[in-house]
């Protein structure tokens, strides 16, 4: 088992149980307790979880965000399967607006080698697209970022967004169901995803199918100002019959 998906085993262990012990954790993964509290110090410096004595914990509580750090470990194939759907849909020369978080960070590193102009909302994929050159244009709104998330929000970010339009947005989204439509966890980042919306011309939400049937805090819209919908097999079939039924089109890959 390689360093990577031990750790993603140990960290959906944690967020599964609430706390873990360190004998529990090599049990689990067949590798020795040394490795496993390296593991874990390792772990908890990137914020995936708590390192307590004898084992972890999990850093959530009841409705918060997982941090990024955690959701870039999770889904990560049908998030490239999803981010590649997302990629295909959109045309060369396009203006693309692109949401933060992991499944849309995984629409940057594709939109990097593509000719279109971007405006991502995520210190990381602003990061992405500007590493290197390409052929894609990099635009850079202002805003604030969000503490560990990288996300940009506040009145620069909504005034660069109010202040242009786009053929095409990517939204990212915490959760959504066709009875309580598109939610996110953190307000301010509600208010984004709605100015995100009022100036695309079409929206493209990329969210695996854990995201489907969830509803989070903060309210953003109705399913009814999705265009597309790209998500994996995970999808729940029945909330994926809902929002063809309330007119979204729906690609599974």
């Amino acid at each position: 088992m390689s360093n990577a998906d031990r750790h993603g085993m140990i960290a959906q262990a944690v967020r599964e149980s609430g706390s873990v012990t360190v004998q529990e954790l090599a049990e689990l993964t067949g590798a020795s307790e040394m490795t496993i509290r390296r593991d874990l110090d390792a772990l908890a410096a990137q914020g995936v979880l708590e390192r307590v004595r004898g084992g972890a914990r999990t850093l959530l509580l009841r409705g918060e965000e997982p941090p990024f750090a955690l959701r870039a470990r999770e889904a990560v194939e049908a998030k490239r399967r999803i981010a590649a759907e997302v990629s295909s849909l959109i045309a060369d020369g396009e203006t693309v607006l692109l949401d933060s978080g992991t499944t849309c960070l995984e629409v940057a590193r594709l939109l990097h080698q593509r000719p279109v102009t971007v405006m991502p909302l995520s210190l990381q994929a602003i990061h992405m697209l500007g590493d290197s050159p390409g052929p894609a244009t990099l635009m850079v709104p202002g805003g604030r970022p969000r503490a560990a998330e990288g996300a940009l929000t506040g009145p620069l970010t909504l005034a660069s967004l109010s202040a242009l339009r786009f053929d095409t947005g990517v939204v990212g989204c915490c959760g959504l169901s066709a009875a309580e439509g598109l939610t996110a966890y953190d307000l301010d980042d509600a208010a984004v995803k709605k100015a995100s919306i009022t100036s695309s011309r079409r929206i493209i939400v990329a969210a695996d199918g854990s995201k489907l049937g969830r509803t989070a805090f903060a309210y953003v819209g109705p399913t009814t100002l999705l265009h597309t919908l790209v998500t994996d097999t995970t999808a729940p079939a029945d909330e994926v019959a809902a929002l063809e039924g309330a007119g979204t089109v729906v690609k599974i890959v």
